[in-house]
């Protein structure tokens, strides 16, 4: 079981030597895992624990909330990826002006030797730290001469013997950034290819105006402070995860319902192929689901009225069974 922590000062005395890396570690994507990888190699060559070192808020929402990027994924499910690794231990620092005005030299001291008691530290090339950013690879290498731990410097390109390319071919760099640019644009297959796994949301299951159940395709409507990235408007096919860990096939709703005159974006799930008998019975609502999103299967279409609209819905849902359930 992976040791969760809000602040150096709950680590054990007795636990370490570390092996640490440190980041946002939004996504968790592939050039994540190629740190949390060498990690791991380094913590178990040594025999070391391995320990990530995380922050929240993001930082961006405390230096500049108004332009802050909207998160790949909630704390949870960072945790759930950073655990699914095989890590030791996470480190959550709370992210505030405080601790954002330390030096270098304080944040090492403080997290990484004092709290954490770190061996060695396993860092992208990209490392920033410090008040002002003003630390980087060579700062915490110089620190490392220092104070007596070692410094690993990965490339954080991709996965190891993944190559990952743009639209025009070219290799480019595992990034949140490109993560995001992709489920802007709906894209959320090449989203999977650079996470290493289907983006999700979570959130808990809220009543909403119960169309889609007069339409006779009731939805799971997550709350709006569901957490995850909201792709591009449009039509899904994915999963819904209930709190049992059962996974439901399902046509997913990104939107506004323009054939209603909608203004507020909603995420919602139709659940496919339940049992008939538990039609009736099947009730999300209060529950925290996942929902995964496979493959974009149309854009948002306002329509002249129910009745197109329902005829298109039933071709979405024959769509999105047969992309999950007939491969």
């Amino acid at each position: 079981m992976v040791h969760i922590w809000n602040d150096p000062t709950e680590v054990p005395e007795d636990f370490g030597p570390c092996v640490v890396t440190i980041g946002n570690f939004d996504g968790v994507h592939r050039g994540h895992q190629q740190v949390l990888a060498q990690l791991l190699r380094t913590a178990g060559q040594h025999g070391d624990r391995s320990v990530v070192v995380t922050f929240d808020p993001h930082p961006a929402q405390v230096h500049q909330p108004d332009s802050a990027p909207e998160l790949i994924m909630g704390l949870q499910d960072k945790l759930d990826a950073l655990a699914a690794a095989g890590l030791d231990a996470v480190l959550v620092m709370k992210y505030n002006l405080a601790l954002a005005g330390m030096t270098p030299e304080e944040f090492v001291g403080t997290v990484l030797l004092d709290g954490l008691h770190a061996a060695h530290v396993v860092v992208g090339h990209d490392l920033r730290f410090g008040v002002g950013n003003s630390g980087d690879v060579g700062t915490m290498q110089a620190l490392g001469k220092k104070l007596g731990f070692g410094v690993q410097v990965i490339n954080e390109f991709g996965a190891e013997d993944f190559p990952v390319h743009d639209d025009g071919g070219t290799p480019r760099r595992c990034s949140s950034t490109w993560v995001r640019e992709a489920l802007a644009e709906g894209d959320v297959e090449t989203a999977a290819v650079i996470l290493g796994r289907p983006h999700r949301m979570r959130g808990e299951v809220v009543h909403g105006a119960a169309r889609g159940r007069a339409l006779g395709f009731p939805t799971a409507n997550l709350d709006h402070s569901a957490t995850g990235y909201v792709p591009a408007d449009g039509i899904y096919a994915g999963w819904l995860v209930d709190e049992s860990g059962t996974r439901w096939p399902a046509a997913i709703s990104v939107g506004s319902n323009p054939t209603f005159d909608g203004v507020s974006r909603q995420v919602e799930a139709h659940v496919i192929d339940r049992p008939e008998e538990a039609v009736e019975d099947f009730n999300l609502y209060g529950q925290t689901v996942v929902v995964e999103f496979t493959a974009r299967l149309r854009g948002m279409v306002a329509y002249r009225g129910p009745e197109a609209l329902v005829d298109q819905m039933g071709l979405d849902v024959i769509q999105a069974h047969d992309l999950l359930l007939n491969k």
